[in-house]
């Protein structure tokens, strides 16, 4: 495979992508909440553990 064969490639990729790759049952707000939440327990966990400060 060469350099520019891979290159034509990623190009046709990247333009595939423009028209939006979202799933459909796949919600932005609950993504955003659960990532919220797991970040949150981890700062939780994290003071717990981190009782000298």
């Amino acid at each position: 495979m060469s350099l520019h064969h891979t290159a034509a490639q990623l190009v046709t990729l990247a333009a595939e992508g423009e028209k939006g790759g979202n799933h459909n049952s796949l919600s932005p707000y609950l993504t955003g909440g659960g990532a919220l939440v797991a970040l949150l327990l981890l700062l939780w966990v994290t003071t717990r553990f981190n009782r000298d400060r």
